[in-house]
């Protein structure tokens, strides 16, 4: 079973962010609910749903400032995993290139479509979770 933790990028009270192994879309990250029984994004308190909209913000934020994301994407799904999460998805017009990896959203001006052949390598995970966490640092600053 994979150890998630590895991939946090921010705790939050309520939620977690977590940079998404999959970087077919620079910047991706996974919003994840702290309470074990929530299922549905109707299910959120009042505190959950008012702290995601915030993180929402600042990662739509750090993503611009850390690598030029232009449009965001917010999924909820939970098809595969039951568990009250959002997939956060940056969106791009032009190539990115990040450590030697370029980014393409072939997907651009449509709904986003995970290209499962895409590997991202380990150290420029890391790095990708390191620029991210950075940048909500300073959005947490900047909105103090």
């Amino acid at each position: 079973m994979t150890d998630f933790s590895k991939f946090l990028v921010k705790q939050y009270k309520h939620w977690g962010v977590y940079v998404h192994e999959n970087q077919n879309y620079l910047g991706r990250c996974v919003v994840w609910c702290d309470r074990a029984d929530a299922k549905h994004l109707t299910d959120a308190t009042e505190a959950e749903r008012d702290e995601l909209f915030s993180i929402l913000k600042e990662l739509q934020n750090a993503s611009a400032a850390a690598f030029g994301g232009e449009w965001f994407n917010f999924a909820f799904l939970g098809n595969g995993t039951p568990h009250l999460h959002c997939h956060f998805v940056p969106r791009y017009s032009a190539e990115k290139e990040f450590e030697g990896v370029l980014f393409k959203d072939e997907q651009w001006g449509h709904n986003y479509r995970t290209d499962h052949s895409f590997v991202t390598p380990p150290e420029v995970l890391e790095k990708i979770r390191t620029k991210m966490a950075d940048a909500l640092a300073n959005e947490a600053i900047a909105r103090s």
